[in-house]
């Protein structure tokens, strides 16, 4: 098995989907799903179910995914460690959420302007860690949304989005303006595995303890909307599919889009990487 591979099955696992697999691989889809065939060929087993609709992972796709990550993990270690005693110039930069962000789409042009030959690497990463692997040694600074435990971290707001209930359209709450978290106390909100920040869990709550479908990243929760009427929340202003409606939620604090790295790490290259993110967000 290649990494290549590996990584490609981990992203259509997230998605439930390969048509937005391959956008997010920067792909066509004819080569990824031949890939997919090819690894189930190789171990002998069905890792996918495939429909219309989707796709859905087979008991045996589900260990394959968690041994994938922490394979994938392992190899971004190794590198990292291989890249400092190279002395080979690099920083590794974890994503959560939209990629295509305006702020992170300038970031990027304004980093390779000042620093055309430093390697980024980046670690896309699902909504389970809101550090990106921050903690676990994995990358060197995140791009991510607070509010989750910042003990030992150096955090620091970039932009705050308003944050709304996703909702099938056909939903009786679809047509309101506006929405409380209490008017939603009836229904199940998607819920983290366990031992996920229990900060990055409440807020996503609405702040308080509820009970819902265990999911891992954004497909997922679309999905339980989609298929059980589950509450989502997501930050407002991002495009969804026809089928789903935001509806603004009132008396929740915002979502706020954070750079976060070690606490204490005075690396010149992170530092600038902050002060540059500071002024692409900040530039509208």
């Amino acid at each position: 098995m290649e990494l290549r591979t590996l990584q490609y099955f981990v992203v259509v696992a997230e998605e439930l989907h390969f048509g937005r697999a391959a956008t997010r691989l920067h792909m066509t889809q004819p080569p990824l799903s031949r890939a997919i065939k090819q690894l189930e060929a190789d171990l002998g087993a069905l890792l996918l179910t495939r429909s219309p609709t989707g796709v859905a992972l087979t008991p045996v796709g589900a260990v394959l995914l968690d041994e994938a990550r922490a394979l994938l993990d392992h190899a971004d270690r190794v590198r990292a460690r291989v890249g400092a005693a190279a002395g080979a110039a690099t920083l590794t930069v974890g994503l959560l959420g939209d990629g295509t962000d305006p702020g992170v789409t300038r970031l990027a042009a304004s980093f390779r302007e000042r620093h055309p030959g430093v390697d980024i690497r980046i670690r896309d990463t699902d909504l389970t860690d809101p550090t990106c692997g921050l903690r676990a040694g994995l990358v060197d600074v995140a791009l991510t949304r607070a509010p989750f435990d910042g003990t030992a971290l150096t955090v620091r707001t970039l932009r705050a989005d308003p944050v709304g209930v996703v909702l099938r359209a056909d939903d009786p709450l679809a047509g309101r303006d506006r929405l409380r978290p209490a008017e939603l106390d009836d229904r199940r909100w998607f819920q983290f595995p366990p031992g996920t920040d229990p900060v990055w869990q409440s807020y996503w709550n609405g702040g308080t303890p509820r009970r819902g479908p265990v999911v891992r990243a954004v497909q997922e929760c679309l999905q339980a909307v989609l298929w059980n009427g589950t509450v989502g929340l997501a930050p407002l202003g991002h495009e969804l599919p026809a089928e789903f409606v935001v509806v603004p939620l009132v008396d929740m604090p915002p979502s706020r889009v954070v750079v976060a790295w070690n606490e204490g790490d005075a690396d010149p290259l992170l530092r600038s990487f902050v002060e540059l993110a500071t002024a692409a967000y900040r530039r509208r």
